[in-house]
């Protein structure tokens, strides 16, 4: 075989298989109507149509077996039979001796049935565009130069008639090169038309998984709000979870209120925003999807936990430089004053009121010592030791670790601390010592509150898994007297405290280190008594 013939062959192969079955199925109607009309001939005088049949019994056999084999193969057809190039080979074939075997037994080359052999010819080389089809106009010519022959002998007619057949000889290879041709190159256009559309598809789906795995939310919505297209990431960060669907209803109050805002003004930017409570803070920017209709608008939705980072790296960097003389200038004068006092308290000359003075002096040194302590650690705090944990088996045993020291501080009794674990909860990726120094400041707030409004020192943990079945969170529920809805919006804030005794640094260091920890420290509003705190772990692969 030449290079161009084996090129061909391999060329032609997704077109047999791809449009095969339905252009036999195009071509087996035309046969059965063919048949089906040659049949219902057979009920018309011969003499009306000026007829003359060599040989009618065979003839009409012929017909009525053409007629049956054509219908038995529109029931095959139909019935879904896939054919392969053996059946289609074969069928043209009898098709080429059946309407030979009809001139034979009619009126020979004269006839208009010969018309009907460059139609199967044709059929063959469309079905067929190689070598084959040749072959089919070469068998065809060889058949009518043959139908031909045979008349001219045996009812001695004119030359004529062979004449007919040569010139219908030079038709059929004439209609197999000039199909050959344009199926040749409907088959390279198919080619290059399925080559693009699958790269079309492919880059599609690129496109969809890169959209899908950003770790910036996309969402397409229209001016009032209706999300038309969200990915996974907006899922996450707008609900903490990430449904299987892109369908999400209405924007959330808080980026509609924002869209709305950037639908009047265009030109300013929105301030940032959390969703949720359990949802970190996040940054909306708008632009218009088409630019002349401005009927869709794309929204961008950003994590600041990034921005937050960063901007904490360069905070511990001026905060390491200010704790340097933090601890000579403030550290070494409050000891001093410290000591003094105690001295002062062991003064026989020192009366009541003295005392009380003193106990003031000491008990707000030891606050403002506590506040310049938080503040070094801060400063001081090392880079997360990221690793993979498994939630239920650590948590169990920080539990376990953190009762047997805290009974120390609760006159001695152990405190009570349920814990709740599911039956399989996804592993998460965290510092498990600075998560440990989270959960002691969590519960120890959580214990004094419960103590104080109870009367026993009680806490209630509970690991859960988000809507996506793919990250962990933890919940810390006190029996305290629960947090007042105007406190609620300060409680995270450096230095804000109720206590009076309290620094107001516990639950700002909490997030903090939680941050840096790629998880998300919120309180909840569950509507139980006390006071809950949830930290949402990142998912164990998304880490940035």
């Amino acid at each position: 075989m030449t290079p161009d013939s084996v090129t061909l062959a391999r060329d032609t192969l997704p077109f047999q298989e791809s449009q095969r079955p339905r252009l036999l199925r195009i071509y087996n109607h035309y046969r059965l109507v063919i048949s089906l009309i040659l049949a219902g001939l057979l009920f018309v005088d011969p003499g009306t149509l000026d007829t003359k049949f060599r040989a009618p019994e065979f003839y009409q056999i012929c017909v009525l077996a053409y007629l049956a084999l054509n219908v038995f193969t529109a029931i095959m057809l139909f019935a879904g039979a896939k054919p392969n190039q053996r059946h289609i080979t074969l069928s043209i074939l009898i098709d080429i001796v059946a309407l030979h075997a009809l001139l034979l037994f009619s009126a020979g080359m004269t006839s208009g049935l010969a018309n009907l052999i460059i139609v199967t010819v044709a059929a063959g080389n469309i079905l067929t565009p190689s070598r084959v089809g040749l072959f089919y106009a070469a068998l065809a010519t060889i058949g009518s130069l043959g139908v031909a022959t045979w008349s001219s002998l045996t009812f001695e007619t004119n030359a004529d008639e062979i004449v007919r057949a040569g010139s219908l000889g030079i038709l059929y290879f004439a209609a197999a090169f000039l199909l050959q041709s344009i199926t040749r190159r409907m088959i390279r256009s198919e080619q290059l038309a399925s080559s693009r559309a699958q790269s079309l598809h492919e880059l599609e789906q690129i496109n969809q998984q890169i959209i899908q795995r950003m770790r910036t939310g996309i969402i397409v919505t229209d001016r009032f709000g209706l999300v038309r297209l969200a990915n996974a990431a907006a899922h996450e960060l707008l609900f903490g979870d990430r449904p299987g669907n892109d369908d999400m209803g209405l924007l959330p109050p808080p980026l509609r209120q924002r869209l709305n805002q950037w639908v009047n003004s265009p030109g300013t930017r929105t301030e940032p925003f959390q969703a949720t409570p359990i949802t970190p803070m996040l940054q909306a920017n708008f632009t218009r999807l088409h630019q002349e209709r401005g009927d869709h608008i794309l929204i961008f939705i950003e994590d600041m936990s990034k921005v937050t980072l960063q901007a904490q790296q360069m905070k511990l960097a001026s905060l390491g430089r200010l704790t340097a003389g933090i601890a000579h200038e403030i550290r070494n004068p409050l000891g001093a004053i410290s000591h003094a006092a105690q001295l002062l308290n062991e003064s026989p000359n020192c009366d009541a009121a003295d005392r009380k003075m003193v106990d003031i002096i000491q008990r707000h040194s030891k606050r403002v010592n506590g506040i310049i302590e938080n503040v070094l650690d801060l400063s001081r705090r090392r880079q997360a030791d990221i690793e993979l944990v498994q939630i239920d088996s650590w948590l169990q045993e920080f539990v376990e670790d953190y009762q047997h020291g805290a009974s120390n501080g609760m006159d001695g009794n152990t405190p009570t601390i349920t814990l709740d674990l599911p039956d399989q909860a996804p592993p998460a990726r965290f510092d498990k010592s600075q998560m440990a120094q989270v959960l002691v400041n969590l519960c120890d707030n959580g214990l004094r509150y419960s103590k104080a409004q109870t009367g026993k020192a009680t806490l209630n943990i509970c690991v859960g898994v988000t809507g996506d079945g793919e990250r962990s969170y933890i919940d810390i529920q006190d029996q305290g007297a629960g947090i007042s809805s105007e406190q609620r919006e300060h409680i995270f804030e450096p230095f804000y405290t109720t206590d009076q005794s309290g620094t107001g640094l516990g639950l700002y260091l909490a997030r903090e280190l939680c941050e840096a920890n790629q998880a998300h420290l919120a309180l909840l509003d569950n509507g139980r008594p006390g006071s809950c705190f949830r930290i949402t772990f990142a998912h164990h692969g998304r880490l940035i």
